[in-house]
């Protein structure tokens, strides 16, 4: 766990587990001999990632950021994707749990966007096998763009929506839209929208005192994809997520605000620095929070690490 205070509000890391994707479709074009030097590989290719969702302590509120993988999910989907995240029912509960935090007392859950990594844990699983809203007393603020890309029958992205992450909350009445490119959440808490990895992306920026910390989703999962034209294959618009981070990552720089990382396997956040060249942007003074998990068995190739 990591943690920042500033002004009236407190944020801390919590840890949902980890998963692994394929590293080639995690850097697109970067080829293999440069990004295996950031990230080791087992030997399926696929690298650790952690799903590091933030908890954000308001006056007014308790704000949790991505919910996690939850626990719908059967075998062979945690085995695609080698899935570390037991708890009670999950690690993101169990996590909660020792910030003394209940779900029951999380009022406002942020989607980034509706991505089973990102929004699994919106919803559970009960004993009698009803699907239901994790958080009982919550709102769920999701943008109303994403929600509709969400439900295209759209074959280049239907496997990373699963429906009953986020349905439940629409029928039951959960949900706060958000719309248009900014928007408040709480005071000092607000989305803003970075399309690129979807039309709808959404980061979050958190005002502590005279501190800003821009937590990224997948604008930039992990430090390794800072450089501006190190992006995801899996963004429907690459292109825009170039300017997305060209926009952010540089105003960041320029402001020294943080960075927070949802899927690197080692590092929070750490402070933006402007580089020695146009448009490249450096880390410093990281905050170590590792959540990956090794597999018995399926260890990461040694000349890849």
């Amino acid at each position: 766990m990591a943690e920042l205070k500033g002004g009236d509000i407190h944020v801390a890391t919590v840890n949902a587990g980890s998963i692994r994707l394929d590293g080639g479709a995690m850097f697109g074009v970067v080829p293999k001999p440069l990004w295996s030097r950031r990230a080791a590989s087992d030997r399926r290719n696929r690298i650790s990632l952690a799903m590091r969702c933030l908890l954000i302590r308001t006056p007014g509120a308790t704000v949790l950021v991505d919910s996690g993988l939850g626990n719908k999910e059967d075998t062979k989907f945690h085995d695609i994707y080698a899935v570390r995240n037991e708890g009670t029912p999950t690690r993101l509960e169990s996590s909660l749990r020792a910030l003394g935090v209940t779900p029951a007392d999380v009022d406002i859950v942020v989607n980034t966007h509706l991505h089973f990594d990102h929004a699994g844990g919106n919803t559970t699983r009960t004993a009698g096998g009803e699907i239901v809203p994790a958080f009982p007393n919550a709102e769920y603020v999701i943008h109303r763009g994403e929600w509709e890309y969400a439900h295209l029958d759209n074959e280049r992205v239907r496997a990373s929506y699963i429906e009953h992450n986020f349905d439940p909350l629409d029928d039951t009445g959960r949900v706060r839209w958000v719309e248009g490119d900014r928007a408040t959440v709480a005071p000092g808490v607000e989305t803003i929208r970075t399309p690129g990895h979807t039309p709808y992306h959404q980061s979050v920026l958190v005002t502590l005192g005279d501190r800003r910390l821009l937590y990224l989703a997948d604008l930039v999962p992990t430090r390794a994809h800072l450089p501006l034209p190190w992006i995801m294959g899996y963004d429907v618009e690459p292109l825009v997520t170039l300017e997305s981070k060209r926009t952010w990552i540089g105003r960041a720089a320029r402001e020294g605000w943080l960075l927070g990382f949802e899927h690197d396997p080692e590092i929070a956040w750490g402070t933006a620095m402007e580089g020695d060249r146009p448009g490249r942007v450096s880390l410093v003074d990281p905050v170590s929070d590792p959540t990956g998990d090794p597999l018995p068995g399926d260890e990461f190739d040694e000349e890849e690490a």
